[in-house]
């Protein structure tokens, strides 16, 4: 196929409000390099880490929750603090390889593949690891280039929307749950139950064959108790943690992208030598830790950020083999960027946010 010297993409332009995306036509195509893979995408999913990253909320300055339409953070507004500007946003594309690198095999041109957003050196140094869409461009575009070990073919009859909106939520979800190594007969304590990371810990955790008790709005008990969870609470309902307690007297791990005001509370349900597991803080990043519960009872604390890339290749796997399922809650054309942050903000959602690149 001919590849067009220029793509259509939104650039992230510096840290701030929804004016800071720009939708171009004109965009450079990647070329790509030694060991990379070209992709031409057709849809990529959509995570509070392009908000976050736009608003500039990693900054420490910032200490409030994610909903804010822009905090506009420090230099240090993103998570590693390597971000330049302007950047192609967007960890999740999914699509076809159209080219390849000099030192790729080229019978590669033709598959179909997910990414894994993390860019890593051979030895897998997670301190020089870099994300797609933050120190590198990513998928809210018509063509991305990624190293040739991170495209993963798969094989399965799912579109490509759906595709989309697995790889950032549930390579976080997964990677959640095996840093604590839940197994089964365990009770999994799920915060955020609703949203992409959630949809996926709670997914992720049945096929580990561990009970879930999961927290979201009333509006959306249904849904989640839909998706497997075994106990869904209104997590405005009463005294949370009491009911937690009740249900399940205590639990083995908690699994937390939330954070905020309710943390101190859902923390002491946490049975001895339990595990906290956290890749996010949805409701605010400064919580109160009492530390006699930590050490008193023995818990482990894991943050999860840098996924290993057998937790990727795993993931892929589940999918192929039909044991999780897509959860999208909506899509939107590329050039509907803004309007698709904008909506994702409210949080009224369940499931992932994808958009559509091809026409």
């Amino acid at each position: 196929m001919t590849i067009p010297t220029s793509m259509r993409a939104v650039l992230l332009t510096g840290h701030g409000g929804l004016d800071r995306l720009e939708y171009r036509e004109d965009v450079p195509t990647p070329t790509p390099g030694h060991d990379e893979v070209l992709i031409e995408v057709a849809a990529c999913g959509m995570n509070n880490t392009d908000v976050n990253t736009r608003t500039g909320w990693y900054s420490k300055t910032v200490t409030t929750g994610t909903a804010e339409e822009s905090t506009e953070g420090g230099v240090d507004g993103s998570w590693d603090g390597g971000l330049t500007f302007p950047r192609i946003q967007g960890a999740d594309p999914a699509g076809r390889i159209v080219a390849v690198g000099d030192r790729i095999d080229p019978h590669r041109v033709g598959e179909r593949v997910i990414v894994d957003a993390w860019v890593r050196d051979d030895a897998g140094d997670i301190e020089s690891a870099a994300y797609l869409g933050s120190e590198v461009d990513g998928g809210f575009a018509e063509y991305v280039s990624v190293p040739a070990v991170n495209a993963h073919r798969i094989d399965i009859d799912l579109t490509d929307v759906e595709l989309a909106s697995f790889a950032c939520s549930y390579a976080t979800a997964e990677h959640m749950l095996h840093r604590p190594g839940v197994s089964a007969g365990q009770w999994v304590l799920v915060t955020g139950a609703s949203g992409g990371v959630g949809s996926g810990l709670v997914q992720l955790a049945k096929r580990r064959g561990a009970s879930v008790i999961a927290l979201t709005s009333a509006a959306k008990l249904d849904a989640v108790s839909a998706m497997g969870a075994d106990v869904v609470l209104d997590r405005a309902a009463g005294d949370v943690a009491e009911a937690i307690r009740d249900a399940t007297g205590g639990v083995d791990v908690f699994a937390d992208v939330v954070g905020g005001e309710g943390f101190a509370a859902l923390f002491e349900t946490i049975r001895r030598g339990g595990h906290y597991t956290t890749a996010g803080a949805i409701a605010g990043p400064i919580v109160p830790l009492d530390l006699r519960t930590l050490y008193l009872h023995d818990i482990t604390m894991h943050g999860c950020t840098v996924v290993p890339a057998e937790v990727f290749a795993n993931l892929v796997g589940y999918i192929e083999r039909g044991e999780i399922a897509p959860v999208v809650a909506a899509t939107y054309p590329l050039e509907r960027l803004r309007d698709a942050q904008a909506a994702f903000i409210k949080k009224q959602h369940v499931g992932a946010f994808v958009v559509e690149v091809a026409r």
